[in-house]
């Protein structure tokens, strides 16, 4: 049996706009928070 996940493509949320003139401190931990999870997703920073 085959993992049909195994293949399936990393995508990212370049197209959410972020300005950080109206970001509050909880936007900001959010977009922290999702540049970590992109990285773990694409293996960057793997120990």
């Amino acid at each position: 049996m085959t993992n049909e996940h195994e293949e399936l493509p990393v995508v990212t949320a370049e197209d959410v706009e972020f300005s950080e003139e109206y970001a509050d401190m909880e936007d900001k931990e959010a977009a922290e928070r999702a540049k970590a999870a992109d990285k773990r997703a694409t293996g960057e920073g793997a120990e």
